[in-house]
């Protein structure tokens, strides 16, 4: 499974098209060109990750384990120091407020741990493509060997692109 990708953004339509039909009469696998853009693939059809969705996910799945045991870790708490913070509901109703808010705490760390954590780190470079496709840019995309991007790196290049970036797996 190849995991190089060169990324190049380019400011309007007529450039993307015309940088693809470049990359086209140079002899370069269509199969592994891609356009992102308006009126070709979107940043969701392409597989971009949405750091808003991934964080959503992180959150939840961070609220499945958090809340339990903030319950545990409140009402445990509350049972071995006998502290009787909630005297007024009895000993059983104290160490039940007490779980119950321990299990805000958890949901409370899940939202801004896992949700904000997402947000801010997760995204990589997958926010600013989207943003940029957002503002009207296009992205041509090309999967494949690394030599296959050196050869579309250089096409590329004479396009005058915003930004080319390439991503190689160290892994393969």
């Amino acid at each position: 499974m190849n995991n190089n990708y060169l990324v190049t953004v380019l400011s309007d339509r007529i450039q993307a098209e015309s940088a693809y039909t470049l990359l086209e009469k140079q002899g370069l696998p269509l199969n592994k060109i891609t356009i992102l853009g308006r009126g070709y693939k979107s940043a969701d059809e392409f597989g971009l990750i949405d750091p808003n969705e991934q964080a959503r996910k992180q959150a939840k799945l961070m609220a499945t384990w958090l809340i339990p045991f903030g319950f545990i870790g409140g009402a445990g708490f509350s049972t071995l120091t006998n502290l009787q913070t909630f005297a007024w509901a009895g000993e059983i109703g104290d160490h039940i407020i007490s779980g119950l808010l321990g299990a805000i705490g958890g949901a409370m760390g899940s939202v801004f741990i896992g949700g904000g954590g997402g947000i801010a780190f997760g995204s990589g470079d997958a926010l600013p493509y989207r943003n940029r496709l957002n503002a009207g840019k296009y992205l041509i995309v090309v999967e494949g060997s690394q030599l296959l991007l050196q050869q579309a790196t250089t096409i590329l290049r004479k396009c005058d692109p915003e930004a080319l970036q390439v991503y190689t797996d160290m892994y393969q």
